[in-house]
């Protein structure tokens, strides 16, 4: 419907929709660009009946060739995806939450894999809440696809923190075109190899900073959930969120944390002795 709205397809037509699950198989077919936002949600599963005939859901695990790895986290399902989709030049902007900027296992080998194989060129972090409902954290990842080389293709990592100290609200005060201009000022697509950082010592404030590729890797876990402003509302009581975006956040870590220990517990049941 969304499709359809922005005058893409022919409802009476030929329908560029395919029904299906899109992380089951290669499609085949390779494209110049992908602009998406996937669906958010760590895992994957998939409801069966049982022999009681009660229903119940298991984890599914997407066991590709083309992948890197294998996981139930359909977030890092979806990058790999969209990096088997581009051609030997093709380039994307993925919308991801925070946890495939961090996350250890197959997080890591996916983000490690992407600076070795793609230009992993920018990091986008987006004000919490603009997606979905508050407290939900995301970032767009720009990566470029390069033809197989044994040289590492990302270089540098440029991220601007479109996060830190700032707030919107749907009603209230909503995010408009105009909030990203200073952003497509920064990442200068007309030349993005003509940058220049607005970071500095003597401007600690500044939103756009590079960062080498080895002082990614050298980082726990390869992370690319990078910041450096300081945080006004840990100084500044005042300019605390609201207490129902406190809340969410605390959901959030907790439940990242407990997602965390089971999987370890899911390796370590599975390890042979």
């Amino acid at each position: 419907m969304n499709l359809y709205l922005h005058n893409i397809g022919d409802i009476y037509g030929n329908v560029p929709v395919t029904l299906g699950d899109a992380l089951l198989t290669d499609p085949g077919y390779r494209v110049d660009y992908v602009l998406t936002n996937p669906p958010f949600g760590k895992k994957s599963s998939i409801t069966f009946t049982n022999e009681e005939g009660e229903q119940e859901e298991e984890d599914l695990v997407y066991n590709r060739t083309d992948f890197w790895t294998t996981s139930s986290n359909k977030q890092l399902n979806f990058v790999q995806h969209i990096n088997t989709l581009l051609n030997a030049r093709g380039k994307a902007a993925v919308v991801v939450p925070d946890n495939v900027l961090f996350e250890g296992g197959a997080g890591e080998t996916v983000r490690r894999k992407l600076l070795e194989t793609t230009d992993l060129h920018t990091i986008l972090r987006l004000p919490t809440g603009i997606f979905y409902k508050p407290g939900v954290k995301a970032n767009v990842i720009f990566f470029d696809k390069r033809p197989a080389s044994p040289e590492r293709q990302t270089k540098e990592v440029w991220v601007y923190d479109f996060r830190t100290n700032i707030h919107f609200t749907l009603k209230q005060h909503p995010m408009t075109d105009a909030d990203l201009e200073d952003f497509i000022c920064c990442f200068h697509p007309e030349n993005r190899h003509q940058r220049h950082e607005t970071w500095s010592e003597d401007n600690p404030d500044g939103r756009w900073r590079k960062f080498a590729v080895q002082e990614i890797l050298d980082r726990d876990k390869a992370s690319l959930d990078i910041f450096w402003i300081k945080d006004k509302s840990l100084a500044d009581l005042d300019s605390l969120p609201a207490p129902d975006v406190l809340a969410l956040d605390i959901i959030e870590n907790l439940q990242s944390a407990l997602d965390g220990f089971q999987e370890l517990m899911q390796q370590l049941n599975t390890t042979p002795e």
